[in-house]
């Protein structure tokens, strides 16, 4: 399977492939070089490369180590507390020399309270021969103990960062597909690499799925889904929060920000003047929760229920 799936197929091996913003990759290399890693919180958008740094950070200190899925296991605490303790209490395949071994507990975020209580006792007991890497999308659903028994890395990609990074990963995605043998439109791909930034995971399942012909070309413009912004705020002035809320629904496949974004772009033509002051603090706040929300549905319909109840429109 992992031969067939891009994202595995290509995934880097080495912090240098791996596509960060410098300051970040600096980061991990300083790790590299001192041969030895702090407990980690890794934080930041989904498919941004946490578990991939994670990964290729334990390959290059070539330490031993395992994954635990909060998703699929993490909310079992008997699960964390037999398969993480035998683990982390065990001698290192690698023998005496070998450095500090690692746990990384992917999406921890989607652990329950009490197998994150656990895992702050593990990061305790064994910390003479075990360091803990965990991932989240949301650090405020990671409890405060764990915060403050690790080093907290944001991937967040800053506004100056977003070209280079997107023009790196459009040339590591030019590689794989030349190296797949798959016809391509230059544009068409750099459109869904800017649909869904900084998601490189997304990325690449996208456009492997749109080139199971072989091509990926202009005429696949017309699948990837437009943010329909004209029907939305006729809802939204008619005051139907049903049809808002199916409207969000329906398009949850777009980036919210940019759901935002694009109302933003149309409140001179749909609201009274005297409205769009509110509408901008609104959707400037919206915006920024994006960030750490639980759910995006629910941030999202909050946003446009705000506006509709408190802005005039045309």
């Amino acid at each position: 399977m992992s031969d067939f799936l891009w994202v595995e197929k290509y995934r880097p091996q080495t912090i240098d492939e791996c596509i960060l913003p410098a300051d970040t990759k600096e980061i991990f290399n300083g790790f590299l070089e001192k041969g030895e890693i702090n407990n980690l919180l890794l934080s930041g958008t989904a498919g941004i490369g946490k578990t991939t740094i994670a990964k290729a950070l334990c390959t290059q200190l070539g330490v031993d180590y395992i994954v635990i899925n909060g998703s699929d296991e993490g909310r079992f605490l008997d699960t964390v507390r037999n398969k993480a303790k035998s683990f982390a209490s065990t001698v290192s395949l690698f023998g005496s020399d070998a450095r500090h071994k690692v746990i990384i507990v992917d999406e921890a975020d989607n652990t329950s309270h009490d197998v994150q209580l656990a895992l702050r006792a593990f990061v305790e007991e064994f910390h003479g021969n075990c360091r803990f890497i965990f991932t989240c999308n949301f650090l405020n659903k990671i409890i405060a103990p764990l915060h403050s028994r690790c080093s907290v890395i944001n991937f967040q990609v800053k506004g100056n960062q977003k070209a280079k990074l997107a023009a790196a990963f459009f040339n590591r995605v030019r590689s794989i597909l030349e190296s797949e043998g798959v016809e391509y439109d230059p544009k068409v791909v750099a459109e869904v690499i800017n649909k869904h930034f900084p998601d490189f995971r997304r990325v690449l399942n996208e456009l492997q799925r749109y080139s199971v012909n072989g091509q990926i070309d202009t005429g696949l413009l017309s699948n990837i889904n437009e943010v329909r912004i004209t029907e939305l705020t006729s809802a939204l002035k008619d005051k139907e929060f049903t049809t808002v809320r199916k409207w969000v629904v329906e398009n949850l496949d777009n980036d919210p920000n940019a759901i935002l974004r694009s109302l933003y772009d149309s409140l001179y033509s749909t609201l009274e003047s005297r409205s769009i002051p509110q509408a901008v603090l609104i959707i400037g706040k919206y915006q920024y929760q994006s960030a750490f929300v639980a759910d995006q549905e629910i941030n999202l319909l909050a946003s446009l229920t705000e506006i509709m109840c408190e802005c005039e429109f045309k």
